[in-house]
């Protein structure tokens, strides 16, 4: 069972009808919502079949893209794992938010985000909303002021660090603040998938806060290397390297489960109140991620990148009665969105300024949508910025231009022909920077002793 914090829920109720209905009728009683985030790691623009892939097989994935609504022009908070996460929890781009890199600990975990961050975990328990977060972390060692347990989650199971998710076999995962020995894994053995151990914890999550409004975010780990999975499935008999067999297995079988999700929502009879998105934290990684499915698709760059295939994601978002299926949507938004979107359509306050607009006009096919007079990312020292069809990007002290409108590639460089939008971007870049204390933070917790192979304990 899982343990979970019972909230005073007054007025709310089991109320089953959609959100929509609710907004037209007036009505001043709080509907139950659910919202579940499930977060690929390292998958790209192009490995979707909904996104044009034609090798891996994602039918649950493109289901929700014909029952809902596909993104063509979704950002992830950063081209890296930390700094994209931290955008999407507190709604602050890379110019704003804590987390700007990864950044490497002496002991197991990440550097985590100030306690006093406005997350959306924090913000949606204000709202009376029962939290969880099953997945890949990477904001926080385990106790610090960043664990997902003091950053508004009722409930976590997973990778608190993210180097111990570069294995599916780890030695252990951790429940809220307690370390769960994987012992079908001691010993080099490999007996427990964690991928399967986070699905079933998300499975009964949903079971066991079917009646009252829930957030749960999936981070899932797949399909970051390393490349291992139980079984090769369909791809088995394949005329393909093991690792081109591996990373189709592996991305099929995290589709299987998102269709597992979909099914338990439909069996629960909460299909219609749960808004269920999917996307990835960033672009495709290199090598065989990248070339052996073209995991960039017609995008140029990977993760680690600030052109497109590194930062734009796809998104799909699922919700019967209120997401008309089969739409495409064009609408330029990021992670940065999703905190006030959630506050937004879960009716909760939001205490703190964010970079991020609501999505929710475009969830819900309305014209009045707000859009951003531009996106800003930055990474270690390159910077961004998508200003409406304008796409800037500075290396070296270098912008190139590109007009994503007729060169989504970013083939051709413009920047010498429109001095004027390259001046305008670069006093965006100047201004949107504002420095963290990421860069000067040190770790000066206790240190694991080391064994005799100069390995950390632990790590």
């Amino acid at each position: 069972m899982l343990r979970r914090r019972f909230l005073k829920l007054a007025g709310l109720g089991a109320l089953n009808f959609s959100l929509n209905n609710s907004m037209c009728l007036g009505e001043k009683r709080k509907p139950q919502l659910n919202i579940i985030y499930i977060m690929a790691d390292d998958l790209g623009y192009g490995h979707l079949g909904c996104y044009g892939q034609k090798e891996i097989k994602t039918p649950n994935i493109d289901r929700m893209a014909e029952e809902g609504m596909r993104f063509t022009n979704h950002y992830a908070g950063s081209a890296l794992c930390a700094p994209s996460r931290c955008v999407l929890m507190t709604g602050l781009h890379t110019g704003h938010c804590f987390i700007r890199n990864n950044k490497r600990l002496p002991v197991e975990g990440n550097v985590p985000i100030p306690a006093d961050s406005q997350t959306i975990g924090k913000t949606l328990q204000r709202g009376g909303y029962t939290t969880g977060a099953i997945g890949k972390w990477g904001l926080g060692y385990p106790g610090s002021e960043g664990d997902p347990v003091k950053q508004g989650f009722d409930h976590f199971f997973g990778y608190n660090c993210q180097r111990q998710a570069h294995s599916y076999y780890p030695t252990h995962l951790w429940r809220n603040d307690k370390k769960v020995m994987l012992q079908g894994n001691a010993d080099g053995r490999q007996q427990e998938y964690s991928h399967d151990l986070l699905t079933a914890e998300a499975l009964e999550f949903i079971r066991v806060n079917h009646t009252r409004p829930f957030f749960l975010y999936v981070p899932y780990t797949i399909p970051h290397a390393a490349f291992q999975v139980p079984d090769l499935d369909i791809y088995s008999d394949k005329p393909w390297s093991p690792v081109k067999k591996a990373i189709a297995a592996m991305v099929t079988r995290m589709d299987r489960d998102v269709g597992r999700i979909v099914e338990l929502l439909k069996e629960l009879r909460i299909d219609r109140q749960t808004l269920v998105i999917f996307t990835s934290d960033n672009g495709s990684a290199g090598g065989e991620l990248l070339k052996a499915f073209n995991g960039s698709g017609v995008l140029h760059g990977q993760k680690g990148t600030l052109y497109e295939g590194g930062i734009r994601s796809p998104m799909v978002a699922r919700w019967p009665g209120n997401i008309t299926p089969g739409t495409v949507t064009d609408h330029v938004c990021g992670f940065q969105d999703m905190l006030v979107t959630f506050a937004d359509l879960g009716q909760a306050a939001i205490e703190k300024e964010t970079d991020g607009i609501s999505i929710m006009p475009t969830l819900l096919g309305k014209h009045d949508q707000k859009k951003h007079a531009y996106l800003y990312w930055e990474l270690k020292d390159n910077q961004a910025v998508r200003m409406g069809k304008w796409k800037a990007v500075k290396t070296k002290g270098k912008i190139e231009l590109f007009n994503l409108q007729q060169d989504v590639s970013e083939k051709h460089n413009v920047a010498g022909q429109h001095p004027d939008v390259v001046a305008k971007i670069a006093g965006i870049m100047e201004t949107a920077h504002k420095d963290s204390g990421f860069f000067t933070w040190k770790y000066e917790g206790p240190i694991p002793e080391k064994k005799k192979t100069g390995k950390l304990k632990n790590p």
